[in-house]
């Protein structure tokens, strides 16, 4: 399974090389489900994977797991993406 992913990244790469394009990944330890993704608060709370909505303490907004974690990435990938 994990030869099949790495086949995928590595098409994925070569063909954005291509077309004058590159391939930003975010590290495998990114917290992206602890953070929320409004005021930046690290909520270790998200650890256990059957917590699927939560509150964030700081600024009270709710966040579904997914979504929350899917921002964040977008987001560090953005941020890798321009620092480089």
């Amino acid at each position: 399974m994990d030869n099949g992913f790495g086949m995928f990244r590595a098409l994925l790469g070569y063909k954005l090389e291509d077309r004058g394009k590159r391939l930003v990944t975010v590290g495998r330890l990114f917290p992206s489900s602890q953070l929320c993704h409004e005021c930046g608060y690290r909520f270790s709370g998200t650890k256990d994977l059957s917590v699927r909505e939560w509150t964030c303490p700081l600024c009270g907004r709710t966040h579904d797991r997914d979504v929350n974690a899917a921002r964040n990435i977008r987001d560090e990938g953005m941020r890798l993406a321009l620092s480089a």
